[in-house]
C-alpha cells in the first residue's frame, strides 16, 4: 500500500529533533544527523547507521563541505538574486501544499468494521500460494547426479535426510552447498519453472528420482514440507489493509477539493 511521500525539504523540516545527533562542529555550528540524512537520500535503501566506518566517516566529511560552502553561498549574496527570490517562493508553496495535505491525510478515519468488511470481501487478495521447504544437490553433469540419486536409493526419513544433507555437503556446486543444499521455504514463482514444476511435484520426505536440468545444471530435490494455499490472517493484513483505505479516502477528498475550486476558478489551458 502507498503512503503518503513528502518531499525532501518537507521531510528535513517535520524531522527536526531538539536532541539531534552532533557528528561534527564547523565554526561552532553543529553537523547533525539532519545534515547526514540530507546526503543520505542519495543512497537509496543505506543507512548511515549500518555503513562501515570509513564511509561513515566520508559522509561526516562530506556534512562539514557542505556547511563551509553554504556559508560561503550565503557570504556571496545569492539571496538577493531574483533566482532565489523566486525559488524561494516555490519552495514555500511547495512545503505549505504538503504540510497542509499531511494534516488532511492525518485527519482520516477508518473504523475497524471497514477494514475487517475488506478483508472479507477480498479474500482472493489476501492468498499467500502453496509453498515447500526443500533442499537440492546441485551437479554439472546427468552423471554425477544420477549418482547422488543412486547413493539415496532406499533410504528414507531421516537417514535420507542425514544423507542427502552429505552429499550436498560434499557434491554440490551451489551456495546452498555448505548449509547441506538448504533452500528453506519457497514459492513457486520464486524458483525457475523446471525446478518448481519437480518441487512441487513431490510430497514431504520424497525426492527427485531422475536430474531436473536448468541453466544452472542438474538438480536433486527433496523436499522436507510442504504448506497449501491458505488466506492470510485477519490480524496479519490488518495494518496493510488500513492503510490502503485511509490512503484511498484521502485521494477521493483531495480530488473532491480540488474539483471544488477548479469549478470556482478561472483556468485556461494552453
Amino acid at each position: 500500500m502507498k503512503k503518503v511521500i513528502l518531499s525532501g525539504i518537507a521531510s528535513a523540516v517535520l524531522g527536526m529533533s531538539l536532541n539531534a545527533a552532533v557528528y561534527a562542529t564547523v565554526n561552532g555550528e553543529d553537523v547533525t544527523d539532519q545534515d547526514i540524512a540530507v546526503l543520505m537520500r542519495a543512497m537509496q535503501g543505506a543507512k548511515f547507521e549500518e555503513l562501515p566506518s570509513d564511509a561513515k566517516q566520508k559522509i561526516v566529511e562530506q556534512a562539514v563541505e557542505r556547511k563551509l560552502l553554504t556559508k560561503e553561498a550565503l557570504k556571496s549574496g545569492v539571496e538577493k538574486d531574483k533566482e532565489y527570490t523566486d525559488a524561494l517562493k516555490r519552495i514555500k508553496e511547495d512545503l505549505s501544499l504538503e504540510l497542509w495535505m499531511k494534516k488532511i491525510y492525518n485527519n482520516v478515519k477508518v473504523d475497524a468494521k471497514e477494514v475487517k468488511d475488506y478483508y472479507d470481501k477480498n479474500a482472493d487478495k489476501f492468498m499467500q500460494p502453496a509453498t515447500v521447504k526443500a533442499r537440492h544437490i546441485l551437479v554439472k553433469s546427468e552423471e554425477e547426479a544420477k549418482a547422488a540419486i543412486k547413493e539415496l536409493s532406499g533410504l528414507s526419513g531421516q537417514k535420507l535426510n542425514d544423507k542427502f544433507v552429505e552429499l550436498a555437503t560434499t557434491k554440490s556446486t551451489g551456495p546452498s552447498g555448505q548449509g547441506g543444499g538448504d533452500l528453506g521455504w519457497f514459492a513457486a514463482n520464486q524458483m525457475v519453472k523446471p525446478f518448481a514444476d519437480a518441487a512441487f511435484a513431490l510430497k514431504k520426505g520424497e525426492y527427485t528420482t531422475t536430474p531436473v536440468q536448468t541453466q544452472f545444471g542438474y538438480h536433486v530435490i527433496l523436499v522436507e514440507d510442504t504448506k497449501a494455499a491458505e488466506k492470510a490472517s485477519f490480524e496479519m493484513v490488518k495494518p496493510q489493509i488500513e492503510n490502503g483505505l485511509k490512503m484511498e479516502k484521502f485521494r477521493v477528498e483531495v480530488a473532491d477539493k480540488a474539483q471544488k475550486l477548479r469549478q470556482g476558478a478561472k483556468v485556461t489551458l494552453k
